[in-house]
């Protein structure tokens, strides 16, 4: 990503509340960017209604639809006000994430923006199924945001694996870096890398393999710690992070991208989502899903840079 564009807010029907919309106008306002605010829903009983001939139900859809136009055009009211070029639309599509996706990708939306919910009590995001579902098929970088203010600065984590010990393609962690570095100028944020290891896997595949002598813990340690750190630094160096925004930890990245970001008090972090073969639909494993459910920071979900045709994925 070298500017944003163009920028896509996905709206909640019924929600008191907007914050993917107030997050969008902030990045719309930084960049100069046209947004575009999407309302997708589907009701089974009134959107089958060319199945079922009768008035009142065409009826009560109109209404639907009127009342849903209305709020989009309440919202955006005031934001065109304030000078913002915005346009809305609003889609009837099942499954809603598929049409989320596909309106993207029609659009060129460089960034998409939704709500996610948050239950304070146990400090963490929950993502519903249709989060999962964008996560895994959105080629546009995707924005998930948790309720809370915007700070004048904030701080932005990009989360890399430079080793690609996930099969991960390498240049993701370039587009990480590049995307997070866009939005960082335009929102005055402060960008830092984030790569962790964990000794432990090493010394659990040692003891399972009785023909491999197993090395004290701390010298693999050492060893991984000398490796990882190698690429780590070539990685933030091509990319100019300043070395003490550079985090290098040993640890399981569920456990310490959580705590840094929490630590740096973290507005966003920058993650992305691997597939094991350059065909196969992409996933978020069971260690990405325990570190994003822990975040306490809005996220943003990059896609490796050939990852660019939704209908093939969603």
């Amino acid at each position: 990503m070298e500017r944003v564009s163009r920028i896509l807010a996905v709206v909640a029907p019924t929600a008191d509340t907007q914050p993917a919309l107030d997050r969008a106008a902030v990045i719309a306002r930084a960049t100069g960017a046209p947004l575009e605010l999407l309302i997708v829903d589907y009701n089974e009983y009134l959107d089958e209604v060319h199945a079922r001939p009768f008035p009142s139900l065409e009826e009560a859809r109109q209404e639907m639809v009127t009342a849903q136009e209305r709020h989009l055009e309440a919202l955006a009211a005031p934001l065109r006000a304030s000078g913002l070029d915005v346009t809305t639309t609003l889609l009837r599509h099942h499954p809603v994430y598929r049409g989320i996706v596909r309106h993207a990708a029609a659009t060129g939306a460089d960034l998409v923006f939704k709500d996610t919910e948050r239950q304070s009590a146990l400090a963490r995001a929950l993502f519903s199924n249709a989060d999962w579902d964008l996560i895994r098929s959105c080629a546009s970088p995707l924005w998930l945001v948790n309720p809370g203010p915007w700070p004048e600065h904030p701080v932005f984590v990009a989360a890399v694996d430079p080793l690609n010990e996930h099969d991960k393609p390498a240049a993701l962690d370039d587009e990480i870096l590049s995307v997070a570095k866009v939005l960082a100028r335009a929102a005055h944020a402060e960008v830092h890398a984030f790569h962790a290891f964990d000794p432990r896997l090493a010394v659990s595949a040692g003891m399972a393999n009785a023909y491999v002598p197993v090395l004290p813990f701390d010298e693999i340690e050492a060893e991984m710690h000398k490796q990882h750190g190698e690429r780590f630094a070539e990685l933030v160096s091509f990319h100019e992070i300043p070395g003490e925004r550079a985090h290098l930890v040993a640890g399981a990245a569920h456990d310490e991208l959580p705590k840094l970001a929490g630590e740096l008090d973290a507005s966003l972090v920058v993650m992305g989502a691997v597939a094991r073969k350059r065909l196969e639909r992409l996933f978020i494993g069971s260690t990405a899903e325990r570190t994003l459910e822990h975040l306490p920071c809005d996220l943003l979900i990059v896609k490796p840079p050939w990852f660019d045709s939704a209908s093939e994925h969603a």
